[in-house]
């Protein structure tokens, strides 16, 4: 399926920021008529190019991203912040717009100083080479320990218009997004007003990308940006309409599958868990039990060995901070195998049961509380000897 959306152009470039012999830059025009919304990190200590984003989204109307892979450009104090900006400057002079026009990205190596030289040397190139069919491209561009690029595309026709909406990310480790490293791009054709677009974002994202994680670690760089050109026939003003309905549908199905194909490239991982939780008093309470489950590194480690060591589970449940709860309530399965009811080992559940519940690739633990009607899912991965592996060597 062709990943073009009309209006938005992209491309990529070996600028040697970091890597030598692939590409690790690339440049994103949203187009003249384009509404644009993001989200960010929430790490108190978030990248210098996260800052500068932010003011220029705030300061306007921004028509250009620029992402740099390999250099995080985080953790490096007021040199940090000249940088992004000049990197801004160098852009927009190479595009004969106002930097403010400009958002920059960087993900990789924190602590850093972000050179200069490869932005100068690039951006000329990038500009004459931006083409609408280089979605593929930009997503291997923007990669760091991924070991696939992650595109995802999807259309629809809505009120009788085609409409695509098409994203790129990436991100494989220090993933728990909290707007993971992750920088996700995601553009439609429609137009949608800034603010529409703006929630339409932080609607996808909840489920997606706000429900992950790898390691539990969030990042100082973790970004997403939703794009609508405005190329397209769709034209959508109001909020209740059936039309922004249905582009709703159609971006959050990019953002999970794309959230879903990170959690499946992540460092080392060879299985795909869901840890889905029932019958919570609250959501907060579910997202809670779930995440404390996918954080477990003994829950994670059985994972990676297939171990259907169900007391690792019961007990990340127990230590979750539920106040109140009553165990004898709760009852656990792993896919169609109930492991627990009343709080303890299900009457008929057996070893060999258990170690074919836990051997597909991607599988689905499921908790029900016993308290109410609330629910939620959290995607996370098992925890393999290439997960230390990678992060021991990351910087070697």
């Amino acid at each position: 399926m062709s990943a073009r959306v009309a209006g938005v152009r992209l491309a990529a470039t070996a600028a040697g920021i970091c890597y030598q012999g692939r590409d690790d830059l690339v440049l994103i025009d949203c187009g003249g008529r384009a509404s644009v919304a993001a989200v960010f990190t929430r790490n108190a200590f978030c990248a210098a190019p996260v800052r500068v984003a932010r003011e220029h989204l705030a300061a306007g109307a921004p028509r250009y991203l620029l992402v740099n892979a390999g250099n995080a450009n985080a953790g490096t104090g007021e040199p940090g912040l000249r940088a992004a900006r000049r990197c801004c400057a160098i852009a927009a002079r190479a595009l004969g717009v106002e930097a403010g026009a400009m958002l920059p990205f960087s993900t990789g190596v924190i602590g850093e100083p972000l050179p200069l030289e490869p932005f100068e040397q690039a951006l000329p190139v990038l500009a004459e080479a931006l083409d609408e069919d280089a979605w593929d491209a930009a997503a291997r561009a923007i990669m760091t320990t991924d070991t696939v690029p992650k595109r995802v595309t999807r259309t629809a026709t809505i009120d009788g218009h085609a409409v695509t909406v098409t994203g790129i990310a990436k991100g494989a480790g220090m993933i728990r997004p909290d707007m993971a490293t992750m920088l996700a791009y995601v553009a439609t054709d429609a137009a949608v007003p800034r603010a529409l677009l703006q929630t339409m974002l932080e609607r996808a994202v909840a489920p997606s990308f706000n429900s992950i994680t790898v390691d539990g670690d969030t990042s100082t760089n973790d970004a997403c940006v939703l794009i609508a050109s405005g190329a397209g026939g769709l034209r959508i003003e109001a909020a209740d309409s059936e039309a922004a309905r249905a582009l709703q549908a159609l971006v959050d199905r990019v953002c999970l599958a794309l959230a879903a194909d990170l959690v499946r490239d992540a460092e080392g991982a060879t299985k795909l868990v869901a840890i889905r939780v029932e019958q919570a008093a609250n959501e907060a309470e579910a997202r809670r039990v779930a995440y404390t489950v996918a954080h477990s590194p003994l829950v994670k480690t059985a994972l990676f060995a297939s171990d259907p060591n169900w007391g690792r589970i019961l007990a990340a449940v127990g230590r979750a901070g539920i106040e109140g709860l009553v165990i004898e309530r709760v009852a656990i399965w792993i896919g169609q195998l109930r492991i627990v009811s009343r709080g303890g080992r299900d009457p008929g559940y057996t070893e060999e049961a258990g170690q074919a519940a836990m051997a597909p690739r991607e599988l689905e633990i499921r908790i029900a509380l016993g308290r109410g009607d609330a629910e939620a899912r959290v995607l996370t991965c098992d925890l393999s000897y290439d997960y230390v592996r990678i992060n021991a060597e990351y910087r070697t």
